[in-house]
């Protein structure tokens, strides 16, 4: 039996040990990430590990403030959650209502940013040939050649002289929907993991 701020307390342990292994698990992806060849480019990898390190930090935070009782800790560590809280729910939000015109807006951005190599293991990995069409509109090539990969989709095509692999946008969609919705969804389950963290702080 616990009564009390004895029941708070180790609730509110218990979240921030879980906290960080999920900060522990956000580093050690982003650290992998960076060691892989397929995402060595991309800005994601930075922002991963920005936010496994500042979780670890807010947790400790909370399990100092927690188990020494220490109530300017407490303070603070309730109030850094809640703002945390406030950006993390509008985020997941806005994950969750991105409706497919904006899915390939951002998608197309991405595209634009990344470099050859990395729209070259893209179009390996699914198969496909530039973002939305083989040749732009102004003429000029965005992506890499698509001989390699020409060959790779068309093994076992029915003519394949003139068989061409199709455009990324189109194999990708799904992958990018479903990528927005999970995101949303953790997002959301963590908003609500730092709100019972912030009532039990109370």
């Amino acid at each position: 039996m616990c009564g009390g701020f004895t029941c708070s307390k180790n609730a509110l342990i218990a979240l921030n040990i879980l906290y960080v292994v999920v900060a522990s698990i956000l580093i050690s992806v982003a650290v992998y990430g960076q060691a892989s060849s397929l995402v060595t480019n991309l800005p994601i990898v930075g922002g991963i590990l920005a936010c496994g390190v500042f979780l670890i930090l807010i947790s400790l935070l909370g399990l100092l403030g927690a188990v020494k009782h220490h109530q300017v800790m407490l303070f603070f560590y309730m109030v850094i959650l809640f703002l945390l809280f406030l950006v993390q729910f509008s985020v997941a939000c806005a994950c969750l209502t991105v409706n497919s015109d904006h899915q390939e807006m951002l998608a197309r951005q991405g595209w634009n940013k990344v470099t050859l190599d990395v729209k070259e293991q893209v179009q390996e990995r699914f198969q496909c040939c530039g973002f939305q069409s083989r040749t732009p509109e102004n003429g000029t090539t965005e992506h890499p050649s698509c001989e390699i990969v020409d060959k790779i989709c068309c093994q076992n095509a029915f003519d394949p002289i003139h068989c061409q692999c199709e455009p990324c946008m189109g194999k990708l969609k799904e992958t990018i929907d479903y990528a927005f919705k999970l995101c949303g969804g953790i997002g959301l389950f963590f908003s609500f993991t730092e709100v019972s963290s912030i009532l039990h702080g109370l």
